[in-house]
């Protein structure tokens, strides 16, 4: 823990060279703290080269407790945790969770290196049904998540995220179950959706895969995102990273925005991501 607390205060000496380490996390101008420890990790080019600056957003309430999420560059959300009875004091709060989370992304062991993949393939093997042979299997899922973690070697966990946040979104909408059943390997489903990032595109053919699974199923969205809500909010009140459960509501209300506001809205578009699309693309 003292190595831990050490490395922190000389990230901390590295990125805000003008602040003290020791009372860091006591100022209440954690917001500023925030975008210039972001600002100074661009200037650097060192991470999320092409992304813009951090971004707040308010959700709407009438009165306390209010509720801030902050994205950083590249798409981590983190959001206050503590009951807050101004919109500025959770702004300070979800900055503060963030600064602690962005700080903790330049520790050494928060790199994805050789020893890392090692272990976490172990603990993965540990908490499911497999066995370290898998690791070397890219059909089973083990095998799956070691070939994601050597394919990112060198970058940090935040950066890795985006990427796990894409394949749990298509874990949860069924499409990575669609893409076993057409015969697509593990491998070409992850080389093909490295190539992209969760965006505006993105979450829109994901919006259509959950207005199709209303017309069969009507209610399941309604249903969907009340849970997506529930989670998001229990994640915020433990400090986890948010955006798996963020973009899971932001999809859901998308989709029924667009079931109430276009009735043909079914039909998709010509530039819709396809199964068949994928599978052929190699």
């Amino acid at each position: 823990m003292d190595r831990t607390l050490e490395s922190l205060r000389h990230i901390i000496a590295q990125a805000l060279p003008h602040r003290d380490p020791a009372l860091v996390f006591k100022d209440l101008n954690v917001v500023s703290m925030l975008q210039e420890f972001w600002e100074s990790k661009q200037q650097q080019r060192a991470t999320f080269p092409s992304e813009g600056t951090v971004v707040y957003e308010s959700l709407p309430s009438p009165g306390p407790p209010f509720v801030s999420y902050v994205t950083l560059p590249g798409g981590s959300c983190f959001g206050n945790f503590q009951c807050c009875l101004s919109r500025a004091e959770a702004r300070r709060d979800a900055a503060k969770v963030a600064l602690i989370n962005s700080l903790f992304n330049e520790l050494p062991s928060r790199r994805i290196t050789k020893e890392f993949i090692m272990e976490s393939v172990q603990e993965a093997v540990a908490s499911t049904s497999g066995t370290l042979d898998d690791a070397d299997d890219p059909s089973t899922s083990i095998g799956a998540y070691h070939y994601m973690l050597e394919s990112n070697m060198g970058k940090t966990m935040l950066e890795f995220q985006e990427l796990m946040t894409i394949f749990q979104l298509l874990h949860w909408n069924g499409s990575l179950k669609a893409l076993r059943e057409t015969k697509c390997s593990r491998q070409e489903v992850i080389s093909y959706y490295s190539q992209y990032s969760l965006d505006e595109k993105m979450r829109s053919h994901m919006a259509l895969d959950w207005i199709m699974k209303e017309r069969e199923s009507p209610g399941i969205l309604s249903q969907e995102l009340r849970m997506a809500l529930r989670e998001l909010e229990e994640a915020r009140k433990a400090g986890q990273e948010l955006r798996f459960y963020k973009e899971k509501k932001e999809i859901l209300s998308l989709a029924l925005t667009q079931i109430y506001s276009d009735p043909d809205t079914s039909s998709p578009s010509d530039d819709q991501l396809s199964l068949t699309a994928l599978c052929g693309y190699h």
